[in-house]
């Protein structure tokens, strides 16, 4: 099963209206077996790509997970980072200002 990524892309040739885009998907695995085995592929595949990045050093992929507090963003990074190298990430976290730093 191939997933289209032009579903979840915003485009910026104008102003993105959130209500018009849905908060739940169609799973797109027949079965947790079949979820496990597309999981894996596609894991298998972001770790080459993660290499070639890594050669490369010209390019970057910024990835950002915003959301509420308890809306899955841990468990989406779990998943999509399981198959990634943690040495060849930064992670920085987008909180509130400490006093110190205001």
């Amino acid at each position: 099963m191939k997933i289209n990524p032009d579903d979840f892309r915003v485009r910026p040739d104008g102003a993105v209206k959130l209500k018009k885009w849905p908060t739940r998907v169609k799973p797109f695995y027949k079965s947790k077996e079949h979820y496990e085995e597309i999981l894996a592929e596609h894991t298998e595949k972001l770790s080459e790509r993660q290499g070639l990045l890594y050669a490369s050093n010209h390019y970057a992929l910024l990835l950002i997970f915003q959301a509420m507090d308890a809306a899955g963003k841990d468990g989406a990074i779990k998943h999509v980072m399981s198959g990634v190298n943690p040495q060849g990430c930064q992670v920085f976290s987008f909180k509130h200002p400490s006093a110190t730093e205001l």
